[in-house]
C-alpha cells in the first residue's frame, strides 16, 4: 500500500516515516475507532450481551439473539457458558448522571 507525502505528493511505502523526496515526516495512520463493546442499560433481555455485540458491529439485535439461541441448543450449553463469561467480562453502560436510574420503557 502506498501513502502520499502531504508536502510534495510523492508516493512512499506505508512503513516509511519520512518522505524520500523532501524529508518531511509522514504521520502514522490512526486506526478508525469502532463502537465500544458495552452492555446498554435499556433494550437488553437477559444480560445485554447480544445487544452489545449488535450495536458494536452494526448488526440487527434479533439476528444476534436467534444465533445465540440456536448456538446454545446446538452446542450443548457451551454458548451458555460463553454468554455468562461475556456477561461478566463486558462492562455495563454507566448511567447519565451518578445515582440516576435508567428510564422505564
Amino acid at each position: 500500500m502506498t501513502v502520499f507525502c502531504q508536502r510534495c505528493g510523492t508516493g512512499v511505502p506505508a512503513s516509511a516515516q519520512y518522505c524520500s523526496n523532501c524529508c518531511a515526516a509522514i504521520p502514522a495512520a490512526q486506526p478508525s475507532p469502532g463502537r465500544q463493546l458495552i452492555r446498554p442499560l435499556i433494550g437488553r433481555q437477559v444480560g445485554g450481551v447480544c445487544i452489545a455485540f449488535a450495536r458494536a458491529n452494526g448488526w440487527d439485535v434479533t439476528v444476534v439473539r436467534i444465533i445465540a439461541v440456536v448456538g446454545l441448543i446446538c452446542s450443548s450449553g457451551l454458548v451458555g457458558v460463553a454468554y455468562l463469561a461475556l456477561w461478566i467480562g463486558i462492562p455495563e453502560e454507566t448511567p447519565p448522571m451518578p445515582g440516576a436510574y435508567p428510564p422505564t420503557v
